[in-house]
């Protein structure tokens, strides 16, 4: 099942027909200096009807994409939910003349850049199917794909990929998508990664709990989540523990085996042992028995 929506630009309304949509994309940006006028007003207005909303920018491949990417993230007050897109084409006159390859470097860069800079959000690509099946190389498409075919059925764009978003018809001059979810619901809960995303104490905890890492026995409870750091720490400190008395237990060997024969008393032996396990760092207390001693 899947559910409908539409994008928009300059050239459509800012109070398109909403009658039956479920979500709206609305361009934002293109290259360096562009920006659509009405975006505010048209992603106002899908908010305004419970719409879930994304944003998608035009680039301008010879451009920096890191450069192009701040330029579109600054023009939004983003909010837990809203889906952020790089429209990835480039058949205009500012992207014809620049390489296949630069292109593809863009892309990624692109999407690598904006996710890093916001993590908690959904970061994907549209583009049609011949960007994807013929410039396209290593099928990286960020967080999801929202592919654009003509003449196609909804929801059956006729690529072998996971797709998320569809876009199959421009008829009435607006851009038609359907999303792959079940609801309004299930999109906007898929869309807004805040609630769910796991803290750095969540993803240790998940991490160390496995095996018991995250209950150190015996350790002192310095640390109430015990960070991956904090239990290397921890290991490194026990690994030098055990060197020690592995260290003192030989040189106390060592010293013993030096003395048989010897014909010096217990009392000697002990304080002799005592002395090499000292001098090893780690003191252990030993007991001796046998002829000569008291007791």
């Amino acid at each position: 099942m899947t559910i409908k929506g539409i994008d928009v630009s300059a050239y459509q309304s800012a109070t398109y027909d909403t009658a039956g949509l479920d979500f709206v994309f609305t361009k934002i940006t293109e290259g360096l200096s562009y920006t659509n006028p009405r975006w505010a007003a048209q992603r106002d207005h899908a908010k305004n009807k419970g719409l879930v909303w994304g944003a998608y920018h035009y680039p301008h491949m010879a451009n920096d994409p890191k450069a192009e990417a701040d330029f579109f993230l600054k023009q939004v007050a983003w909010k837990p939910g809203d889906i952020i897109v790089l429209d990835w084409e480039g058949y205009d006159t500012a992207n014809k003349g620049v390489p296949k390859s630069r292109q593809l470097a863009y892309r990624d860069a692109w999407l690598k850049y904006v996710k890093g800079k916001m993590p908690s959000y959904r970061v994907g690509m549209y583009c049609n199917t011949d960007y994807w099946l013929n410039v396209d190389t290593s099928s990286n498409c960020g967080d999801f794909l929202w592919i654009a075919t003509g003449g196609k059925p909804a929801g059956k764009p006729g690529i072998k990929a996971h797709w998320f978003f569809h876009q199959y018809s421009t008829a009435g001059d607006v851009d038609h998508d359907v999303a792959n979810f079940d609801s309004r619901a299930a999109l906007a809960a898929w869309a807004d990664q805040e609630d769910d995303m796991p803290t750095a104490n969540d993803v240790a905890k998940a991490v160390l709990t496995l095996d018991g890492v995250i209950s150190v026995p015996g350790a002192p409870p310095t640390n109430p989540t015990w960070t991956l750091s904090s239990c290397v720490t921890e290991i490194l400190k026990r690994v030098d523990q055990v060197k020690a008395t592995e260290a003192a237990q030989t040189a106390a060997i060592a010293k013993l085996a030096s003395l048989i024969g010897s014909g010096v008393d217990t009392a000697t032996v002990v304080d002799a042992v005592q002395k090499a396990i000292s001098d090893a760092v780690v003191k252990v207390s030993v007991d001796v028995t046998g002829p000569g001693s008291e007791g």
